[in-house]
């Protein structure tokens, strides 16, 4: 292809653009290119800005996890997850939705205390790994057992194993007890 008329080519297509009014420039940026200023569309807050104040998006306050509250939810996961009329045909949205729909349903949490699908899901991976692990900490201690030790003994030899591959404490003592034979 001769050069002469790709060149041509390209200077047609550029008188075309710049006789052509650009769609966007009737919107401001808010002022000069680096200024300090916001633009107009922007969803940043300021110290000045009164709107972002009574914003309905605001962060809630985070409301732990209580034993009894963990309780509810490992019941919730049983009896969804072995549910013999849906069994496993169910999208991961709508086994969560049910899961938090039984959770807000039990009578042992406290009425307006509901939580989300995805803070159950959360929820119940973090409790999942750390009693898994803890799981692992106890088949561990229990293969050291020796004459004489109780079930106390094994478990408090698993805390020390747990605490010794992973560095935090086991917390979630309730919830192995509730889940350790299923």
């Amino acid at each position: 292809m001769d050069s002469s008329n790709f060149v041509d080519l390209l200077n047609n297509q550029e008188k075309k653009f710049i006789h052509q009014p650009f769609p966007y420039e009737s919107f401001s940026h808010g002022g000069e290119i680096g200024s300090s200023q916001l633009p107009v569309f922007s969803t940043q807050c300021t110290e000045t800005s009164s709107f972002c104040e009574d914003s309905p998006t605001q962060r809630k306050e985070r409301k732990k996890w209580s034993p009894s509250d963990d309780l509810v939810l490992i019941s919730a996961w049983l009896n969804t997850s072995k549910d013999l009329v849906v069994g496993n045909e169910q999208k991961a949205g709508a086994f969560w939705k049910r899961i938090a729909a039984y959770y807000a349903a039990s009578p042992k949490v406290e009425r307006g205390d509901q939580r989300e699908a995805i803070q159950c899901k959360q929820r119940w991976q973090k409790m999942n790994d750390l009693v898994c692990k803890f799981c692992g900490s106890y088949a561990a201690a229990t293969r050291h057992k020796t004459s004489g030790q109780s079930e106390s003994d094994v478990v408090k030899l698993a805390y020390e194993i747990f605490f010794n591959d992973h560095k935090i404490k086991f917390n979630l003592h309730h919830a192995w007890e509730e889940l350790r034979h299923d």
